[in-house]
């Protein structure tokens, strides 16, 4: 079959941004060039591997060589819709793979490789359902809301005028019951609601604002539970209400603490990453923040509700932190999503970074 002939477009920006993992090889099946998206998928430095064999430079692909040399020599494109690769005994990398040969007007063959990962589709389509769950949440508790202030605004009115009007005590201490029940239901409809103001947006150190949270737990933590950190010193900055932000992250450890009962470990974990889409943006540099525990973890069927407001698995519990979690990081941008197993939950966290402009 005849070799495909093209010209290869010029690496540059336009392939750093993409967030698809380009790699291209000459005929030795030496680098040529590797974009950002590819750094971070086989976590290598594009500097670094450039002109070395690819068995070499990137480890996950040395299993592939063979199929890549047949490629040059037939000039025919592979394409593979689920592939694993391996470095060494970690986890498998499942991606999508597209190998093309390409000749430009030199003769000169190149391989460029591309590699979707597939977990990248799944997270997209998962947040998509957060999105949609915690918008369609918000509706319901704003019509609930409306629903429900307005009779209970005039109960409370009834019973104000009755308790002035009577003169029998008996009678004054039913209505102050009524009174208070009705505040306190006023208290938790606010609550449902979420924040009532804009965040004050100024420039914050995540872990300045983790310290505090680790702090204020640590005020009254079980003697069996141990507060771990793994923090990323490179994380910049973000653009962000303090106070919004440290009762998100209080909500959430909290609720790790109540899931641990009394014994286990929390671990405040930070990392940066790029190339991440939240909702219809597209950000470059994204602070994850991991809020992970040792506890029994949380059901397939809890997890595809959990942020939903009044979902707890607690009897004493409100259902109303994770919710405010959300509506809170939502506000800035991001968003949390949570994975569990037991032994091991992990509730992440991601906000644009500070110095991001978006996609």
């Amino acid at each position: 079959m005849k070799r495909m002939r093209s010209v290869i477009p010029k690496p540059g920006h336009v392939l750093d941004g993409m967030v698809t993992a380009v790699v291209c090889l000459d005929e030795a099946l030496n680098v040529t060039y590797a974009n950002a998206a590819s750094e971070m998928l086989f976590a290598v430095s594009a500097r670094q591997i450039m002109g070395e064999p690819v068995d070499q430079a990137i480890a996950h692909l040395r299993e592939r060589t063979g199929r890549f040399r047949e490629c040059i020599a037939t000039g025919v494109p592979l394409s593979h819709r689920e592939m694993r690769l391996r470095k060494n005994g970690d986890e498998p990398k499942v991606v999508s793979g597209t190998f093309t040969p390409i000749t430009d007007r030199r003769g000169k063959v190149q391989l460029v490789l591309e590699f979707l990962p597939l977990d990248r589709h799944l997270r997209i389509t998962r947040e998509d359902q957060l999105l949609a769950q915690h918008q369609l949440s918000r509706e319901v508790v704003r019509g609930l809301a409306h629903e429900v202030k307005n009779p209970l605004g005039g109960l409370r009115g009834a019973a104000q005028l009755l308790q002035r009007k009577s003169s029998d005590d008996s009678a004054k201490k039913l209505t102050e019951i009524i009174i208070r029940e009705a505040d306190r239901l006023q208290r938790l409809v606010d609550r449902m609601l979420g924040p009532n103001r804009r965040p004050e947006i100024s420039s914050l150190n995540v872990h300045a604002a983790l310290e505090h949270v680790r702090e204020l737990l640590a005020v009254d933590l079980p003697p069996g539970i141990v507060i771990d950190r793994d923090y990323d010193p490179s994380l910049p900055d973000i653009l962000a209400d303090r106070e919004q932000l440290v009762q998100a992250f209080l909500n959430i450890a909290g609720n790790a603490l109540d899931a641990m009962d009394g014994q286990g470990e929390l671990l405040l974990r930070t990392r940066a990453k790029r190339q991440v889409t939240i909702g219809a943006v597209r950000h470059k540099l994204v602070a994850q923040i991991d809020i992970c525990d040792t506890g029994p973890g949380i059901s397939a069927e809890m997890q595809a509700k959990i942020f939903y407001p009044m979902v707890t698995t607690r009897a004493d519990g409100t259902g109303l932190g994770l919710s405010i979690a959300q509506t809170l990081v939502r506000s800035h941008g991001g968003l949390i999503e949570c994975e569990s197993q037991p032994g091991n939950t992990v509730f992440s966290v991601f906000l644009p970074i500070a110095c991001d402009g978006g996609s």
